[in-house]
């Protein structure tokens, strides 16, 4: 009976090795807080820290995400832009941590917390085990599957969190930092470095214009400084050979599209190389090489 009565009493008390990290984790916390009181952050050094970081060019490229809805472009910060935010806004918490993980689903939390206003965002979710590939689901064993289908799931809360604590009009000045950045790099108006694109990929590759939207998901109208760099990337890999025209773009669209900003390019060209005859100008070839846009691009990178 007395070792009965011992065993229930051990199975009944909280083990002495939770009640210390328990402990552990409380102090770390007041002393975060202890610290943010401490040393307040100065909001014009931290907005100042914020846009200087956006003058990198490599942060610029990936700061802002698009995807296409509903025919229209969709943008915001992406996670990489909010790390930085929240890095160099200063007394601020933030993570993802997997609470518990289930046979075939894990629950977890993203987390945002300013120590100085103990203003707190966090968002609990759940995260079933399984993958959708090629019309198909797949069930994820692996813990490291599992770890980065979490850890995937957790960055988009996580931007949430991040964007629900820094001001709006800092994250507004960060992102137009990332943009002047982008452009700053880049010789030539946009609308013509898009045509200048089109028609090296048309010329080189056969890939026309609609097949370049289909692609992207909207009109080359709507393209932007973002948009020219990932078609770079490709036409870089392409270039390269580590991958052929059938792997980004779709076979059955139409060989030819009506109205297309590079034809739009060269009827301009052709119009600007009569009037240089009219004027008795020796006649200079305007027709864009696969140089200038190689060159376009690597001074965008």
């Amino acid at each position: 009976m007395n070792q009965l009565s011992e065993q229930f009493n051990q199975q009944n008390q909280p083990s002495v090795l939770a009640q210390s990290s328990s402990s552990r984790e409380m102090e770390e916390v007041k002393g975060q807080i202890f610290m943010a009181r401490q040393f307040p952050r100065n909001i014009y050094q931290s907005e100042q820290r914020i846009l200087d970081n956006c003058k990198r060019p490599e942060l610029a490229q990936a700061a802002v995400y698009s995807y296409p809805r509903g025919g229209t472009k969709v943008e915001g910060p992406s996670i990489r832009l909010a790390e930085v935010l929240a890095q160099n806004w200063g007394n601020l918490a933030f993570g993802v941590k997997e609470l518990e993980q289930r046979p075939g689903e894990s629950v977890a939390m993203a987390y945002a917390w300013d120590l100085e206003t103990n203003v707190r965002q966090e968002k609990v979710f759940t995260v079933p085990h399984t993958r959708k590939a090629k019309g198909s689901i797949k069930k994820l064993d692996d813990p490291r599957d599992i770890y980065e289908l979490v850890a995937n799931n957790g960055a988009r809360r996580l931007r949430a969190c991040i964007l629900g604590i820094i001001p709006g009009d800092i994250v507004d000045k960060a992102v137009d930092e990332c943009n002047r950045t982008m452009q700053g790099g880049n010789k030539g108006p946009i609308k013509d470095r898009i045509a200048q694109m089109l028609q090296v990929f048309k010329e080189k590759y056969g890939v026309t214009q609609e097949q370049i939207e289909e692609r992207v998901g909207y009109s080359t109208s709507a393209f932007t400084e973002y948009d020219l760099v990932e078609i770079g990337k490709i036409y870089t890999s392409l270039k390269d050979g580590m991958s052929k025209v059938d792997d980004w773009f779709d076979k059955n669209s139409k060989k030819e599209s009506t109205g297309g900003l590079a034809d739009a390019f060269k009827d301009e060209q052709k119009s600007e190389n009569k009037k240089d005859d009219e004027s008795d100008k020796p006649a200079t070839n305007e027709k864009v090489s696969v140089d200038e846009f190689e060159l376009s691009f690597e001074e965008s990178e």
